[in-house]
């Protein structure tokens, strides 16, 4: 075969070099102009037909023709995430760090399985960064980046699934589940749904997943999680795994770790702690308490391209027994055999992935970039405007505080007088998208207890708190222009 082939802009290295050169001056400015720029707006339908319809190409094109249509076409059209004035779901601006880290990652395009070569080892160094960020125990081995919590959660209920089988005289990988006694799980009912999801995907039924109430702060009711086990046990059922969270995606609330680990050890229960979004919020001094115990679950799954602002996707499984993890994923074929991988292994040993990306170097670049005190103060930030925004809300008449601002969410209604429960549903229920239409700020909804709510999550340190101001203007703006 002959060069003539290939197109010559994969050959001349001039011509990568410039399109590069192009792309880092488009995403440059791209970053600088988002908080000039709506935070986001409805795509037209031609931007949006353009996209959906475009045609398989017969020819290639010049990687400077793409650039410039990534510029025209994709880049104007955002989530809005990146801009200081997006308050919604919990999704982060990214590191800029992270940003260029996640070129030369890919750049090597390496398949971080295991062997011996940079990535293999740069993840497990910040494996044990985001072990020592949090507080918890890293034995060696016990961890792994994935693509997300809801991976993660996936590997480490899966671990937790095969201790108490074992336990019970079972062996799962080999027999299944099919002759075991029901295996049962308790969460809240503000517990993420990945939990469910993996509850699912692992065979043990949604079923046999006990909602336990919680008090009025958010937190679970260890008298109620108690009194389910006892009930489970007396009917023959295998309760196992406790899934407590370090920051809910309703509200922020953080559980006691302490009582709740009481309890898993007396009865030898696995505790799974859900740290997505909120684990990283011990690091600042001024909510730190909440977390007193974290370090004492078994697992613990969270995200790093979330409040660390990590391009997506990164999140990360934190597992107190290595053995235990390993004995339930570890499955080497002959040709996978590798001596230099050392006594831990592959990391595909730990987890669902044969093929990994190298996500580890866009961890280690927004770490090293900001380091542990940055990474602190950005952190303690975003949390003082969060009980700002809280203090805000609460002073507003027509504004109503729905729960106490433990991290960096902020759950509020809009509760002008002369509506009932059922026309205040109705009107806040609509509300976050009339909101985000305006492009000024961006809000997003849930339901908390019954009741429709907006929920405002900061994490970006950029923020001010005339945004925070502007976020509750523009939510009384859009109120009353929906009421009739």
């Amino acid at each position: 075969m002959s060069t003539e082939d290939f197109p010559a802009e994969d050959l001349r290295t001039e011509d990568f070099r410039a399109a590069a050169h192009a792309t880092a001056d488009l995403v440059s400015d791209y970053l600088a102009e988002l908080p000039a720029r709506p935070v986001w707006q409805p795509m037209d339908d031609t931007a949006r037909r353009a996209l959906l319809d475009a045609p398989l190409p017969a020819d290639g094109r010049p990687l400077a023709e793409l650039v410039d249509t990534i510029g025209r076409d994709v880049l104007p059209h955002p989530m809005g995430n990146g801009n200081p004035r997006f308050f919604g779901w919990v999704n982060s601006a990214p590191a800029p760090a992270g940003v260029l880290a996640t070129l030369a990652a890919s750049a090597m395009n390496p398949s971080s399985a295991g062997g011996d070569h940079a990535d293999v080892h740069l993840e497990r160094a910040v494996v044990r960064w985001i072990a020592e960020l949090v507080g918890f125990p890293h034995p060696a081995g016990g961890g792994l980046l994935t693509s997300g919590t809801s991976m993660a959660t996936i590997v480490c209920l899966a671990a937790a699934r095969n201790r108490a089988a074992r336990r019970a005289g079972w062996d799962v990988r080999e027999d299944g589940l099919a002759g075991l006694p029901p295996l049962v799980g308790y969460v809240t009912g503000e517990t993420h749904s990945c939990v469910r999801k993996a509850a699912e995907l692992l065979g043990l039924g949604s079923r046999h997943l006990r909602t336990v109430a919680t008090g009025p702060d958010g937190r679970l009711d260890t008298a109620d999680l108690r009194a389910a086990v006892e009930r489970d046990r007396a009917a023959g059922l295998l309760p196992f795994l406790v899934v407590a969270s370090a920051g809910t995606v309703g509200t922020g609330a953080v559980d006691a770790f302490g009582p709740i680990a009481d309890l898993c050890a007396e009865q030898r229960l696995w505790l799974h702690v859900d740290g997505a979004y909120g684990a990283f919020g011990v690091l600042d001094p001024a909510i730190a308490h909440r977390y007193a115990g974290l370090e004492r679950a078994d697992s613990l799954a969270l995200d790093p391209h979330k409040w660390l602002g990590v391009p997506v996707d990164c999140g990360c499984a934190l597992v107190r027994d290595t053995e235990e993890l390993r004995g339930t994923f570890s499955l080497v074929p002959s040709y996978l055999r590798d001596e230099a991988a050392g006594a831990l292994g592959w990391f595909s040993e730990y987890g669902t992935e044969q093929t990994r990306p190298f996500r580890a170097l866009k961890v280690w670049a927004t770490i090293a970039h900001r380091g542990r005190a940055g990474i602190a103060r950005d952190i303690a930030r975003c949390t003082a405007l969060a009980r700002r925004l809280g203090e805000l809300v609460e002073a507003d008449p027509e504004l109503e505080l729905l729960a106490e601002v433990q991290t960096s969410i902020v759950a509020f209604r809009f509760r002008p007088a002369g509506l009932d429960e059922t026309a205040l549903d109705a009107l806040n229920r609509e509300l976050p998208v009339a909101v985000q239409r305006r492009g000024r700020v961006f809000v997003t909804g849930a339901r908390l207890d019954g009741t429709e709510m907006l929920r405002a999550c900061l994490l970006n340190a950029a923020t001010t708190e005339a945004d925070l101001e502007l976020l509750l203007t523009e939510v009384g703006a859009a109120a009353h222009a929906l009421r009739p």
